[in-house]
């Protein structure tokens, strides 16, 4: 059993896959939810100062090279997007709840990796980027584990 913890705390950190998709084998593996979410969410934040600090960084110097220009130029570009997305839909004094709802919808491409990725474009602030982004990730759990757990079918959603 610790052995399934243990990928879906390694799962957790794989980009665009994320908390959301470790959830999912939880709920599969029939692992404890509230364990799994702890875990989950653990393991999806591990990567967040990294990215803050350092993504941004390496996309930029990434950017013009020859053979990985354009893998580095999507993420980048994709960064870039998600913090003026931000901007547009909360200007910059609701940044904090709009980098919340933006990890914590669980929509493909909105997880911890992207938001953490505006937050630094926009230089949020490395506090408020963690913070944000943690409660996204849980609010994203708890939605990931109702639906693959048959909640919302209960309820007629």
């Amino acid at each position: 059993m610790l052995q399934k913890y243990l990928w879906i705390f390694l799962i957790a950190m794989v980009p665009m896959v994320e908390l959301r998709g470790s959830i999912i084998f939880a709920v599969g593996w029939g692992l404890d939810y509230f364990t799994a979410l702890a875990v989950s969410a653990i393991g999806n934040m591990l990567p967040v100062p990294i990215i803050y600090f350092f993504a941004r960084k390496v996309l930029i110097w990434g950017a013009d090279k020859k053979y990985i220009g354009g893998f580095f130029r999507f993420f980048l570009e994709k960064g870039e997007k998600a913090g003026q997305k931000l901007t547009e839909k909360a200007g910059r004094g609701g940044l904090f709840i709009a980098l919340m709802l933006f990890v914590g919808i669980p929509l493909p491409g909105t997880g911890a990796w992207t938001g953490t990725l505006g937050a630094s474009f926009l230089n949020m602030g490395i506090k408020s980027t963690a913070a944000a982004v943690s409660l996204g990730v849980i609010m994203a759990g708890i939605i990931v584990g109702m639906a693959s757990t048959g909640v919302f079918s209960v309820i007629g959603l």
